[in-house]
C-alpha cells in the first residue's frame, strides 16, 4: 500500500479500526492540529505511544464531531479509527507546525473470520461475563470490537493491531481467554472466602 503524510498525535491507548474514541483537546499543538484536519478534510493519525517513546504502529482517525467548545480554545471531539497504520518516518515537529507529523502506510486487513473460532470466543465471553455478573451485548464479537474489555494490557492490545488477518486475531484473543478466566474465577472465589471471614457457618453434617 502506499504511503502518505499526516498529523500525528501520539496517546498512550490503542485504538482499534471502526473504534469510536472523545477527545477532550487542550494543548495548543493538537488544537493546531485538529483546526487544520478539519479546515483541509484531513485525518490524522494516533501512534501508541508506550515505554516513553512513540510506536511504529498505530490508527488513523477521522474527526466525527466537534461536540463543544471552549472559551480557552479547548475543544471535545468525537474521533472513529479508520484502518490500522505503520508509521515510517516520524517528526517531532512538522514544518510551520506546533504538532507532529511523519509518513504512514495502511495495513491490510483481511477479514477471514473463522466461524468455529467465533464460536468458542462466544462461548468463552458467555463464560467471563457470567463470572463478573455482567449482562453482555452479542452485537459482535470482531476481535477489534471486543480487545478493550477483554483483560488485555497495551502491549497486548498494540500487538493485535498490527495482525492483519482477522483469523490470526481470533486465535490470540481465545487463547488470552482461556488464560485470564481461570484467574479471574479463583480472585472472585477468593474475594467470596474473604466476605465470609467472620460470619456463622453452615456445615453440613458429614456421614462417617
Amino acid at each position: 500500500m502506499e504511503s502518505k503524510k499526516l498529523p500525528l498525535f501520539p496517546l498512550n491507548l490503542v485504538p482499534f479500526p471502526g473504534e469510536e474514541i472523545n477527545l477532550h483537546i487542550f494543548e495548543p499543538r493538537y488544537r493546531q492540529l485538529v483546526k487544520d484536519c478539519l479546515e483541509q478534510d484531513s485525518t490524522f493519525v494516533i501512534p501508541v505511544f508506550l515505554n516513553g517513546t512513540v510506536g511504529e504502529y498505530g490508527t488513523e482517525m477521522k474527526i466525527v464531531e466537534v461536540v463543544k467548545k471552549y472559551e480557552r480554545g479547548e475543544m471535545d471531539i468525537k474521533t472513529v479509527g479508520l484502518n490500522a497504520v505503520r508509521v515510517i518516518q516520524f517528526k517531532k515537529r512538522e514544518t510551520d507546525k506546533l504538532y507532529p507529523g511523519g509518513m504512514v502506510v495502511p495495513l491490510e486487513n483481511i477479514d477471514d473470520e473463522d466461524f468455529i473460532l467465533r464460536e468458542k470466543i462466544d462461548a468463552e465471553l458467555d463464560k467471563l461475563y457470567e463470572v463478573l455478573k455482567i449482562q453482555r451485548s452479542r452485537e459482535s464479537s470482531k476481535s477489534f470490537d471486543i480487545a478493550h474489555y477483554i483483560g488485555m494490557n497495551l502491549e497486548q492490545e498494540l500487538n493485535l493491531l498490527q495482525i492483519t488477518r482477522e483469523s490470526d486475531r481470533q486465535t490470540i484473543i481465545l487463547e488470552h481467554l482461556r488464560k485470564v478466566i481461570p484467574v479471574i474465577i479463583e480472585t472472585e472465589r477468593m474475594k467470596k472466602l474473604i466476605q465470609m471471614n467472620g460470619h456463622f457457618k453452615h456445615l453440613n453434617p458429614l456421614d462417617f
